[in-house]
């Protein structure tokens, strides 16, 4: 027999554990048993491995490094020592950590000398950050990378890797060489939006700090997979705010901003940042589909920011977005017509001290924004984003008709009857021949009044039971007391019987 294939890697423990098996090589051995063999050493030498880790590292309380010079693993790009791991536990046969993942974690601290300076194990509490972006010492983001979900490592980390020359005072020394043992818990992508609707996981980290904004053109290569069916593979460039001319789902378009020139990434969307529920026949895709596009920011040029513009340029750009807009919204695609509205009032809602021409042109594309936006929101069932809208639209014409009957519909819709017919009676006031506000009031009193009988029947049954629940304990307690009589009866009787016996 040669001997087992860790022979090189593991100490003389690990050898002796091999040869324990006592697996003969055989020049006509089986595949199978070849395999066998294999198996049984790999297992063998790795619970030597642990035996002797924890070995050496519990021997008086000291955090030998002996344990990273046999057995350690340099994990650091440049190969410079600065990270060592050694696997105490392997974690499930999964994907591994992208830059950017939260990550959840329990770790220990300790120095070389043994001293604990920090566990999370003491706090109850798992440790959270996310992964590669500087929120922790460089050692972390090197060493979590190489983790999967379940594992329990140790890291041997040099100062330059953990905490320099400053160190940590109190509690770390300056130049500390420190160890950790680490098991990750758990990780998942980062959340772009609070819906959790765009999950985004980096597996290339992008150049520089900037990003492209609103406006700006992009040139990417995107790949669009669902179920696993890779439908969509291209090279394309589109305006930031219109990637649907181009096909590309709303979700991709959202995430551009937060994207680095050079960097790849997964894009996992809910059906609300993908085709929604129309699908995309063309490209095989079905009502209410989740999707993954991985996406590659090649390069891009940033539109001007509204500082850097001047009021004409952007009175100019404001009457094209309303356009777009108008565009997006009879199209029905009313996210993306509120991206275009959204711009008019991140453009103009700063200018002031204009002539008198400019500001009315400025009022006048505000009010038209404000309107547009309370509506798109009204089609896609955000009501409190309407009235707010709403209420922004009257604070440049109090006395809007549009921007009332608006919020009261809003209002209408989130049950707020009371206010609605206000809104309501208050764009009669303006405009008495409206004859839909005078409807609105109508199903608004309707609607009352059904809340009421509603309400009503709601207490009665609620009043039922508890009378009910009420009828139930004075029957208990009544039979309760009618036993306890009856034994306090029966007892006496036994007692006089008792006498009379006693009696000469």
């Amino acid at each position: 027999m040669r001997g087992c294939s860790c022979r090189e890697a593991l100490s003389s423990r690990c050898l002796c554990a091999c040869s324990s098996l006592k697996l003969h090589r055989v020049g006509q051995a089986s595949g199978e048993a070849a395999r066998i063999h294999k198996n049984l050493s790999t297992v063998a030498c790795l619970s030597a491995v642990k035996m002797t880790t924890d070995r050496e590292l519990s021997e008086e309380g000291q955090c030998s490094t002996a344990v990273f010079t046999s057995h350690g693993v340099d994990i650091t790009p440049r190969k410079d020592q600065g990270v060592l791991k050694v696997v105490k536990r392997p974690g499930m046969e999964t994907e591994r950590p992208m830059i950017g993942d939260k990550m959840f974690v329990h770790y220990t601290g300790k120095l070389l000398n043994g001293k604990k300076f920090d566990s999370s194990l003491d706090r109850k509490e798992p440790f959270t950050f996310n992964l590669g972006i500087g929120q922790v010492i460089k050692a972390w983001d090197v060493g979590l990378a190489t983790m999967q979900k379940g594992e329990v490592s140790l890291f041997l980390c040099k100062p330059e890797y953990a905490y320099g020359a400053a160190g940590s005072p109190p509690k770390v020394p300056p130049n500390s060489t420190l160890l950790f043992e680490v098991e990750l818990l758990n990780f998942k992508g980062e959340l772009l939006t609070e819906d959790g609707g765009i999950l985004r996981r980096i597996k290339v980290k992008g150049d520089g700090f900037s990003n492209p904004n609103e406006g700006a053109s992009v040139n990417v290569h995107l790949q669009g997979s669902c179920a696993g069916r890779v439908f969509d593979s291209r090279d394309l460039c589109f305006v930031v705010g219109e990637a649907v001319d181009m096909d590309v789902p709303l979700g991709v378009d959202r995430a551009m901003d937060k994207m680095q020139k050079g960097e790849c990434c997964l894009l996992h969307l809910k059906p609300r940042y993908g085709f929604g529920r129309e699908g995309k026949p063309e490209f095989g895709i079905g009502p209410n589909a989740d999707l993954v596009y991985e996406v590659t920011l090649k390069d891009f040029e940033r539109s001007k920011d509204p500082w850097e513009m001047h009021v004409t340029e952007k009175l100019d750009l404001a009457v094209k977005l309303r356009q777009k807009g108008t565009q997006y919204f009879k199209a029905g695609r009313f996210q993306q017509a509120v991206i275009q509205y959204q711009r008019i009032v991140t453009l103009l809602e700063m200018e002031c001290g204009l002539k008198p021409e400019q500001q009315q042109s400025v009022h006048s594309l505000l009010l038209v924004a404000e309107l547009n936006l309370a509506l798109c929101h009204l089609r896609l069932r955000e009501y409190s984003q309407a009235v707010e809208n709403c209420n922004k639209a009257m604070e440049l014409d109090g006395e809007n008709e549009k921007a009332l009957y608006r919020r009261g519909e809003a209002r209408l819709l989130r049950n707020e009857f009371s206010l609605a017919i206000e809104d309501f009676q208050h764009v009669l006031e303006v405009n008495p021949s409206n004859r839909a506000a005078r409807t609105q009031i109508s199903l608004c009193q309707r609607k009352i009044r059904e809340h009421h009988e509603q309400d009503k029947k709601t207490y009665a049954n609620m009043f039922q039971k508890f009378a009910e629940h009420d009828a139930k304990v004075g029957r208990l307690r009544k039979r309760k007391e009618e036993c306890g009589g009856s034994n306090e009866n029966r007892g006496l009787g036994i007692k006089r019987r008792h006498r009379s016996q006693e009696c000469p």
